[in-house]
This record gives C-alpha cells, sequence and structure tokens, in this order.
C-alpha cells in the first residue's frame, strides 16, 4: 500500500509510532498528518477524497499510507482499519476526526439531513472507536484522541445538530475511557475550538431557509464575524504532545480563546443551577 514519489525527508525510524488519522485531506485532519509525518512518525491518513494527499505521499513515500474511506459506512471502516493496522504492523494514535457541519435552525433540517450529519459525526466516529479498540486492547497500548468542539457544553442556534453530534461524541468517549483504560488504552475528548479548516465551507450542508428566521440567522452572521480562525496548523503541537503525555487527561480544550469562552459559559450555567436550586430541591431524588 506504500505510495511512490520523490523523497525530500529522512526515513522515519523502525519504533515510529502509526497513526491513523480520519478526515486526513483537509483542515485539523491534513494539520494533524503533516505535523505527525514531519516529527519522523508514520500515518495512515483515511478520507473520502484522499486526492489532496498526493504531495505528501510524494513527500513522504516511506511513512504515508492513503486510505479511502467513508466513515458512514460501518463494514468499510473494519476493512480500512484492518488494512490500517496492517500497512505498519500496529496502530499507536488514533484521531477520529473525520466530520462536518449541518447548518441551520432545527425546525429546517429534513430528517435526510440530520441522518447524514450524525451519520458521519457520531455513528462514523463511533464505528472507528469500535474498529480500533481490538487492536489497541491486543497489543497493550494506544491512544484514541476523539476530537468533538468547545461548543458541547450547550447548543448553538444554527448548529444545533452540530453540537448534538459531538456532545454526544463526548459522552460515549468518556464512557469508552472508563471502558478501555485497564486494556492500557488512554482516551482523550479533544474539545476543539474555533480554526480556519474549511468547515463553513467545503464541510457544510445548509438547510433551505425559512424566512420566519431570518431576523436570528442575520444576528448569528454577525455574532461569528468574518475571523475565520487560526491556521489549524497552529493546533498540532498540541495534540502531538497530547499523544506523548504518559497520563493525558480525559478532556482537553483546544485554544486559549476557546479555553476562556467555555469557563464563562459553565460560570454562566453553575449561576444559573444555583438561581433555581429552591425549585430543583422541590422535587425528590
Amino acid at each position: 500500500m506504500a505510495t511512490t514519489g520523490s523523497v525530500h525527508e529522512a526515513r522515519p525510524a523502525p519504533d515510529a509510532r502509526c497513526w491513523f488519522i480520519t478526515g486526513a485531506s483537509r483542515g485539523l485532519g491534513r494539520a494533524f498528518t503533516e505535523a505527525v509525518l514531519e516529527a519522523g512518525e508514520r500515518v495512515v491518513a483515511a478520507a473520502r477524497d484522499v486526492e489532496p494527499l498526493a504531495d505528501l505521499a510524494a513527500q513522504h513515500p516511506d511513512a504515508l499510507v492513503r486510505l479511502p474511506l467513508d466513515v458512514s459506512d460501518r463494514r468499510a471502516v473494519f476493512e480500512a482499519v484492518e488494512k490500517a493496522a496492517a500497512a505498519f504492523g500496529r496502530l499507536d494514535v488514533v484521531v477520529n476526526n473525520a466530520g462536518g457541519l449541518l447548518y441551520g435552525m432545527v425546525e429546517e433540517a429534513t430528517e435526510q439531513q440530520v441522518r447524514d450529519h450524525l451519520d458521519v459525526n457520531f455513528f462514523g466516529a463511533v464505528w472507528v472507536a469500535q474498529a480500533v479498540v481490538p487492536h489497541l486492547r491486543a497489543q497493550g497500548s494506544g491512544r484514541l484522541l476523539q476530537i468533538t468542539s468547545m461548543g458541547t457544553g450547550g447548543g448553538m442556534a444554527s448548529v444545533g445538530f452540530y453540537g448534538a453530534g459531538k456532545a454526544t461524541l463526548d459522552s460515549v468517549s468518556e464512557a469508552l475511557a472508563m471502558e478501555v483504560e485497564q486494556f492500557g488504552i488512554k482516551v482523550t475528548v479533544v474539545q476543539m475550538g474555533g480554526y480556519a479548516t474549511g468547515l463553513f465551507t467545503a464541510g457544510t450542508t445548509a438547510t433551505a431557509p425559512d424566512p420566519a428566521y431570518d431576523e436570528l440567522r442575520a444576528r448569528m452572521a454577525e455574532m461569528w464575524g468574518d475571523d475565520a480562525g487560526p491556521d489549524p496548523r497552529t493546533a498540532a503541537p498540541a495534540i502531538l504532545e497530547l499523544a506523548g503525555l504518559p497520563e493525558p487527561p480525559r478532556r482537553l480544550i483546544l485554544g486559549g480563546r476557546s479555553f476562556d469562552l467555555v469557563q464563562e459559559m459553565d460560570r454562566a450555567r453553575a449561576e444559573q443551577y444555583r438561581e433555581w436550586e429552591s425549585l430543583s430541591r422541590l422535587a425528590p431524588g
């Protein structure tokens, strides 16, 4: 499965770790793939379209394997993971990153749009986790990084289904972490901040807008602003460091600005709970 092309870097060391990264052809996945290769490690890079990775394949013919994959297809995921494990003999770090955005109000979304969205953002990530855990358990080690969002603590108008998929993945991933730590597998929920990944362009499915929401939609667009966020490559060093920690956290907010925003949201939620504590205590349980 090795790719061919001219070599522009040293071959990876025999003991170099092997990474399996989904959604690797653009955005954060591409940035992580580049950083891992530059660090002298190996990558099996999975994406629906792997052609955008041709340049990296030419530069790193001994360290990169490209693997076409639609994570919403459970059978295809299990077959791809078998190929990924065979490519370099093991899997050390799995980055469950594939995803997209369903943009629109809850009322506007069609049943098919919701199902298609969750098939990738939630079920696809679950299929990857189910497929890789047996390999990591058999070798007695491994890291699983579940890429979610800093916005999973609460819903936000116009991106409610994106937040829902990521929040559900958050919860399942914490359960998974408890289940597999006995096998030497470390799971971290990586709550990403906003980066210039193209999520709002190439990665977006939009609902048909209902005029009833025009005013709110305009306010949300103004709130989002024109700032696409920092280059996703700026997030890669933290991912590399996280993957090397002997005892990594189960949750990590990635992004200084996002860290501050999450703290503000948590404080606001705690204040609301306290404000209505008397009503909460009217009921037993």
